[in-house]
């Protein structure tokens, strides 16, 4: 499991995601074992193209691409935000494998196993595995015989739990990128077959080649929506419903929920102060007379001193003067110092010896008929204790050997900077952070908050009296994570699905913050509401309206002039105009207008034209055609090609669209 510990030796590297890749993973048998069908359903996470997937399967899941983010990153540990990303990254690639699959059955493709063992381990390996750090060389490029050595190591037996485990996690890494190959070839396979169906056919080919060739330059006047004050037009709410019916299909939705919260924050109080500056006068004390310094710091600081050497130049800042200054000695202890709620002081350890600041190092081949690696230049921060020691203090041609993983790993001393000062350093730490006692008094105010304000109009104003922000967060739907940026607030989600509106909720506690939260809002139609929509409604009811009024004050006009005078604007000039055009002169984009003045004849006078910015009356110029010979392959093929980008996007959406998926995840988070 060489290979495995190489990666984690790179420490924190960028998890590499290829296009589809991230939406493939091992999906488990885990069926029926004699539970029932009514039980099992209770048990299903969502359905899927008709596939049921069982909360076990989600969770085998989960695993599968927990490890995997371990290897490739070299961590271990993960935060809500990581963790989140996992679980909607899995809930995505069974989206994407089940509809896939149940689309691929119904014209009967397939990757085959032949085909796939060519894409993972054949001359030219699909590129999701060459991408794979785990496979390269010293020189950063994929070596296959790499991957065909990583490939025989899965099949070694193992001598101890440990070796068993790592070869466990080797064989879920790998089980991974090949099935994540599967299914982006499955998906590369369907859109190519997508694409060689959808062309362009004779009449768009001509179309596309008319709309470049004719043009003309047009002379306008136009009057901005925003150029008509509001209270000259009228829009009823009978407006406002014809439009509601007219983009109701655009205001389709997901149950949702809307909140208000008001936040309490968890801060140190004036007890914690005087507790934290008691306790520093006390270890500043300690510091400055203990034998035992690490057990001191180790035990009190949030800074733990691991025997680093320090440079000048890698030493804190505000340590530099104390501990590089003429005449330092071991011992020595910095003034206690506090800013920004963090106290701090610092002993020296050792002093008076050089080191250098960075080595070369080179990774001695562990096997015969292998290559030594180039790792190059590294400083002491950039390399684990157990490999900066006898590297930081070793001479040029040094070889030493560290253990790693299920084997060991030999490091040649290729190169060394020259010497420069260096120094140990203790640094004892502390920020002052809220005590139990201040945790239990805010917790009250906020419990209080609740008992004195038990709907939402009080609670408005009881927060608008107290001087504190109310926070709107609108759209949670039943799998939102987290509420905005608060952290460990998915609590709340779930609450506002069990609420009724208008309830106040229990306290939340969200990292440092209580949280107070309001439902304001309960949408569970299959339509946003009139009412939620009606302000952007209301905006384009009022230029529609203002469109009419700018078009009654242009009636029976006779000439360009004749417009301009009436809106008092100038006569402007749009040059270049055309079907393929995406501009109409310098007032934007303007289909409509654009459409329009193609249509007109040589010097006609256009109808007054509403486009999106404002009432238009164009004139057009006389129509040119560009010189150019119709060539109807060639057309096609661009506009063919055109296509190509898009259609993986559209087929791989429409195929999910219509998976009738039902999701129940909220039931497990």
């Amino acid at each position: 499991m060489a290979t495995l510990q190489k990666i984690r030796n790179h420490g924190v590297l960028l998890l590499v995601i290829v296009g589809a890749a991230m939406l493939a993973f091992i999906l488990g048998d885990f069926l029926n074992s004699g539970s029932s069908f009514f039980n099992r359903s209770r048990e299903n996470v969502g359905v899927i193209a008709g596939h049921d997937v069982h909360y076990t399967e989600y969770e085998a899941a989960k695993d599968q691409l927990t490890e995997v983010y371990k290897i490739e990153t070299g961590r271990s540990d993960f935060d809500e935000e990581v963790s989140n990303q996992i679980r909607n990254q899995v809930w995505q690639m069974m989206l994407m494998d089940y509809s896939l699959r149940a689309e691929g059955k119904k014209i009967g493709l397939e990757v085959t196993q032949d085909e796939l063992s060519q894409l993972c381990i054949g001359e030219k390996p699909h590129e999701i595995i060459a991408g794979r750090r785990a496979f390269y060389d010293e020189t950063g490029r994929f070596n296959r015989d790499n991957l065909v050595r990583f490939l025989a190591s899965l099949e070694q037996e193992t001598e101890s739990p440990e070796q068993a485990a790592n070869l466990k996690q080797a064989k879920t890494y790998w089980m991974y990128w090949e099935n994540a190959v599967r299914l982006t070839y499955m998906q590369e396979k369907y859109t190519t077959l997508l694409q060689n169906l959808i062309k362009a056919n004779s009449l768009e080919a001509r179309f596309a080649f008319n709309a470049r060739q004719q043009s003309t330059t047009a002379q306008f006047v136009n009057q901005p929506f925003y150029a008509v004050a509001d209270s000259l037009v009228k829009v009823s709410n009978n407006d406002i419903k014809k439009l509601y019916a007219q983009h109701k299909p655009e205001f389709k939705q997901t149950p949702n929920r809307a909140i208000a919260y008001v936040a309490f924050d968890v801060k140190p109080s004036e007890f914690d102060y005087e507790a934290a500056d008691k306790l520093m006068k006390e270890l500043e004390q300690e510091l400055k007379t203990t034998d035992d310094v690490a057990l001191v710091v180790n035990t009190n600081s949030d800074i733990m001193y691991d025997g680093r050497d320090y440079s000048a130049a890698t030493i804190p800042a505000e340590y530099k003067d104390f501990v590089f200054r003429k005449g330092a000695k071991a011992g020595d202890v910095s003034p206690l110092t506090f800013e920004n709620d963090k106290y701090s002081i610092a002993r020296i350890v050792e002093i008076g010896y050089n080191l250098p600041d960075s080595v070369c190092l080179k990774a001695i081949a562990a096997q015969e008929g292998q290559e030594d690696a180039e790792l190059g230049w590294f400083q002491a921060t950039d390399l684990n204790q157990t490999i900066a020691e006898p590297a930081f203090h070793g001479k040029r041609g040094t070889r030493f050997t560290v253990a790693q993983g299920l084997g060991e790993q030999t490091f040649e001393i290729t190169d060394i900077a020259p010497a420069t000062p260096k120094a140990k350093v203790a640094i004892l730490e502390r920020t002052v952070t809220p005590s139990s006692k201040t945790y239990s008094v805010i917790y009250n105010n906020a419990k209080q908050f609740i008992v004195n304000n038990n709907n939402e109009e009080a609670f408005r104003n009881a927060a608008s009296e107290a001087g504190m922000t109310i926070h709107p967060q609108f759209n949670l739907n039943k799998n939102t994570e987290k509420v905005g940026d608060l952290k460990a607030s998915r609590p709340i989600v779930r609450w506002a699905f069990d609420a009724k509106e208008g309830q106040v909720s229990d306290v939340f506690e969200c990292g440092n913050q209580f949280i107070v939260a309001v439902l304001t809002e309960v949408n569970d139609g299959e339509y946003r509401s009139l009412e939620s929509v009606r302000a952007e409604l209301m905006a384009e009811a009022t230029n529609n309206a203002k469109a009419e009024y700018i078009k009654k004050q242009l009636k029976g006009i006779a000439s360009l002039e004749e417009a301009a005078q009436i809106l008092e604007k100038p006569v402007q000039t749009a040059e270049n105009v055309s079907l393929a055009a995406y501009r109409f002169g310098n007032a934007g984009n303007e289909p409509a207008v654009i459409g329009a003045t193609m249509a007109l004849e040589n010097d006609e006078l256009s109808q007054p034209i509403q486009g999106r910015s404002g009432v238009f009356v164009v004139k057009a110029g006389t129509k040119t055609t560009a010189e150019g010979e119709f060539n109807e392959e060639m057309e096609k093929q661009q506009l063919s090609g055109r296509a190509a980008y898009s259609i993986p996007y559209q087929a791989i959406a429409l195929i999910q669209e219509k998976a009738d998926v039902v999701d129940n995840r909220a039931n497990f988070q």
